[in-house]
């Protein structure tokens, strides 16, 4: 890793260069809900991203839990309080540009798990 920073378990420390932004969409069978770019992010058109949850956390995957953090922690988190309409070729869209980019993407072409709530007593009171 070079000069960069390592946690106790030897991974690098990306908490002051990595942030998450996330979106939560109502897949729809309707193309006026069309969105041809979401594999360069988040879209911010009209509503979208102008309501946000904005706090700390860490990495997300059913690898960690309440016994086992993410040495890759504290993340920030920017997250849009509104579900959204999108079409369901946009979909269709980010996981064909997905299959495009250089680097292998095929881990990421299908639903993960997720961990399980961080309980209240650990949890950080900055949201």
């Amino acid at each position: 890793f070079g000069d960069q920073e390592q946690g106790n378990d030897g991974s690098p420390v990306l908490s002051s260069k990595v942030g998450v932004q996330g979106q939560v969409f109502t897949i729809v069978n309707d193309e006026s809900y069309y969105y041809p770019d979401l594999i360069r992010g988040w879209i911010q058109d009209g509503d979208y991203g102008s309501d946000l949850a904005k706090y700390t956390g860490s990495t997300t995957g059913t690898s960690r839990n309440n016994q086992v953090c993410s040495s890759y922690s504290p993340i920030t988190w920017q997250v849009d309080r509104k579900c959204h309409l999108i079409s369901a070729s946009s979909f269709d869209k980010m996981c064909a540009d997905m299959k495009q980019q250089r680097d292998d993407m095929s881990d990421d072409l299908y639903a993960h798990g997720a961990r399980e709530v961080v309980a209240n007593n650990i949890a950080g009171n900055n949201l």
